[in-house]
């Protein structure tokens, strides 16, 4: 569906019904499927043919919303995961290993941050995490020979740093690896990293993609653009042979979807962090309204950030669609339809008055989710990013005071009520 808009692929994208089949995607909820020869299931397993055979793997309703999302960011093929986190992490572990290291911008999401920075060291891959808005020549100190993916965020959570992609892109194919984007706050509305240069996209669709806080998953997105050949020393996974399915060299036998076919076919089947088919389902239907959802977000987000950004009660504002923010430009070149309906903030009387202020709240909850339809708030020091350290919540762009603000889709005049009652409290 290349010819379509958005709009019309977050309808119609991943799922065909035949003649006298379901209109709406099935819940395929089965773990097994059935074949009249022992050797047809065989050549299955030797990735010999397409087909399903065991849903820890591959399942048809999983395949559609992957197919779906792969469509709307513009990429070859796409595969869901259980949860965001391990998105991240197979995005990352399918091309790297001991030995390997990783540079990441230091602004990104608390969770990711400890992901890259302290699990993956386990396994013995090692991460330096960069300033996103540091030059080029500066970055490019970090990369090492053993260097195998640059990693960041389109929009950082929570500190709503826009990344310059453009930047990013450059600097990883100068080195030969790729870039991996999340673009889970901007979402394929908003931005599609891959026309910017991303190689690899990841989501939490878990955020605005459901949009109802109804399931957990992620998503990852290749874009078929990088030549792994051409870099094949740094990349023996996708280019050597794989003696776990007898010998198959994945970009010899499936070419721009050699990524994601590994992806799926070995870290899939050996670390099994699968959606289940209901939570893929009801992701497909929260799909369906995203660009809606997303133009609402954006709106009523605005108006928050100009409400804020004028209150007295408020020491500051960090939202690009605001002219004098900092990312304001780059939001405009990368983001021209709106950024996002997060916006974080700090008060004049800091954390004490942040707390008042989030317990006086009445429409808008403190919970730890972020970007559905429901107006939220979260403290970040204290809750994402608990278990960083002073320095490291600095370079995370999260102050001791600081307030994520997510904005949901109900009427502006009611969110702006509430928060007017509780600033008064703080």
């Amino acid at each position: 569906m290349r010819d379509y808009r958005i709009e019309t692929k977050c309808i119609q994208s991943g799922y065909t019904p035949g003649n006298g089949e379901a209109r709406v995607l099935p819940i395929c909820q089965s773990t097994t499927f059935k074949y009249e020869s022992t050797d047809e299931m065989g050549r299955l397993f030797d990735l010999e043919k397409d087909g399903y055979f065991y849903s820890r793997v591959q399942n048809p309703t999983n395949d559609a919303v992957a197919a779906k999302i792969a469509d709307l960011e513009g990429g070859v093929a796409g595969m869901l995961t259980s949860s965001g986190q391990a998105a991240v992490f197979y995005a990352v572990f399918n091309i790297c290993g001991a030995g390997d290291h990783v540079i990441c911008a230091s602004a990104i999401y608390g969770g990711t941050l400890n992901l890259l920075g302290v699990t993956l060291k386990k396994l013995g891959i090692q991460s330096t995490f960069v300033d996103p808005d540091a030059p080029e020549e500066e970055l490019a100190k970090a990369f090492q020979p053993n260097t195998r993916a640059v990693f960041a965020e389109t929009i950082s959570n929570p500190a709503l740093v826009v990344l310059d992609i453009e930047k990013f892109a450059r600097l990883a194919h100068g080195h030969g690896v790729p870039l991996i984007v999340d673009n889970t706050f901007a979402t394929p509305v908003n931005c599609r990293p891959i026309e910017w240069g991303a190689d690899i996209v990841v989501h939490s669709t878990t955020k605005y993609m459901d949009g109802h806080a109804v399931q957990i998953g992620g998503a990852i997105v290749d874009s078929g653009n990088f030549d792994w050949n051409a870099h094949a020393d740094k990349f023996p996974g996708l280019t050597a042979p794989d003696e776990s399915y007898h010998g198959v060299v994945y970009t010899e036998r499936f070419g721009k979807k050699a990524y994601i076919t590994k992806a799926t076919v070995q870290l899939q089947r050996d670390l099994g962090a699968v959606p289940a088919p209901l939570n893929s389902f009801l992701l497909n239907l929260g799909l369906e309204s995203l660009p809606l959802r997303v133009e609402r977000h954006c709106y009523n987000a605005q108006k928050v950030a100009e409400y804020l950004n004028a209150h007295e009660k408020v020491a500051s504002v960090n939202y690009a669609g605001l002219p004098g923010d900092k990312y304001h430009d780059l939001a405009k070149k990368y983001l021209p339809h709106g950024t996002c309906g997060v916006i974080s903030f700090e008060l004049k009387g800091k954390r004490e008055a942040a707390v008042r202020f989030m317990d006086s709240l009445k429409l808008a909850t403190i919970v730890t989710h972020v970007a559905d339809a429901r107006t939220s708030v979260l403290h970040p020091a204290s809750h994402t990013h608990r278990q960083l350290n002073d320095e490291q919540l600095a370079a995370a762009g999260v102050s001791p005071g600081m307030i994520r603000l997510s904005v949901g889709i109900e009427h502006i005049d009611d969110i702006i009520a509430d928060l007017s009652q509780a600033l008064e409290q703080a």
